[in-house]
């Protein structure tokens, strides 16, 4: 074999601009189909976390159809609950918010403003503002002026949206079904010079990124027990609405607990206009902070995994940004790809000549 000026060889520059053109066709495909693509990764998210039930239902003598049939029932069970849950919970937060807000101001002007002036000598007009949020605090009627003419106007969008909420079990079923397949067929289409290599660093960003979404999925659902049941104990009205959310949101570090300390505020200033419970709601949550960050995380995801908060935050607003909802979906799974990649690079630095000398 000729060896090319450059000290590599002529087939092994060639199969490396291969793969280099192949990568960027393919982020620039992903580019351009991201809107299209979001069912399906999502749908393959969701079957990535549950694909083990459906093996171990396999195992257990069931057909590989009827285990992700049954799987895909109890997720579209758990997803209607949720949204019929949470929908009627957050209508009444709508017209509480619109009854009590008058009341609210009326409890501010008389006991916030007081304290304001004589602690900071501030002149506070709270009129002022009480005029321009009740001006604008949507009503039931308002909003449905709102949404009857974007519903007129958004028709395809909105038939778009509903195709796309079909297809996702549907595209679900089938990846469910023919995982074992797929992983299999994607096995056997890779380079075999590289296999061996390709076939450890994707073994150990499945172990990341298993680990990583399934860990984090039980956190979610741990951190909104605990939310709902604790402001249920402390009183606070629409508590199971607010746990839900804010357990939902805590994939993202740090915002799930801003979003509920906020609500959580704001609906207990509404509902007790006294210090008191209101201390106990932000009590509630700094304990969930405690109990997630010491506790839940460690026992559910683990310190191995290596994906630091930063990293994950930065990489939601990164993918987000050039990709939309469909980045956000990508976000993580990618970060995942490039921590095994990173530690890859490192050991081949750590090893070669160049590090040594």
């Amino acid at each position: 074999m000729t060896p090319s000026p450059r000290g590599g060889t002529s087939p092994e520059i060639g199969a490396r601009a291969f793969w280099l053109v192949l990568v960027a066709l393919t982020g620039y495909l992903f580019y351009l189909l991201g809107p299209v693509l979001t069912p399906f990764l999502l749908a393959l998210m969701i079957a990535y976390i549950f694909e083990k039930v459906v093996a171990k239902l396999a195992a257990r003598g069931l057909s590989r159809a009827t285990a992700a049939g049954l799987v895909l029932l109890l997720i579209v069970v758990a997803a209607v609950a949720m949204v019929l849950i949470l929908l009627p919970l957050l209508q009444q937060q709508l017209a509480r918010i619109t009854e009590t807000m008058p009341r609210f101001f009326e409890w501010a002007n008389a006991n916030v403003e007081p304290l304001i002036e004589e602690h900071l000598g501030v002149q506070v007009e709270l009129d002022h503002l009480r005029a321009l949020v009740l001006e604008q605090l949507p009503s039931p009627q308002t909003v449905a002026g709102w949404v009857v003419p974007s519903l007129a106007s958004g028709g395809m969008a909105l038939v778009g949206f509903f195709v796309n909420l079909l297809l996702i079990p549907v595209v679900l079923f089938y990846f469910l079904r023919d995982w074992s397949d797929i992983v299999a067929e994607i096995d056997h289409m890779l380079p075999r010079a590289q296999h061996a290599i390709i076939g450890r660093l994707a073994r150990e960003i499945d172990a990341v990124l298993g680990e990583f979404l399934r860990g984090q999925l039980a956190v979610m659902l741990v951190m909104a027990a605990f939310y709902a049941i604790a402001l249920s104990l402390v009183g606070v009205e629409y508590a199971v609405a607010i746990g839900l959310l804010t357990g939902l949101i805590t994939f993202i570090p740090y915002l799930g607990a801003v979003f509920g300390i906020t609500l959580g505020t704001v609906v207990a200033v509404m509902q007790f206009q006294a210090l008191g419970p209101l201390l106990w709601v932000w009590g509630v949550f700094f304990a969930g902070q405690m109990v997630e960050g010491y506790l839940v995380v460690p026992k559910l995801v683990g310190d191995r995994i290596g994906l630091h908060p930063v990293v994950v935050i930065f990489s939601l607003l990164a993918f987000g940004q050039l990709f939309g909802f469909f980045g956000v979906l990508l976000a993580l799974p990618a970060s995942a790809v490039l921590l095994v990649w990173l530690r890859y690079l490192r050991g081949c630095y750590l090893a070669s000549p160049l590090y040594k000398t």
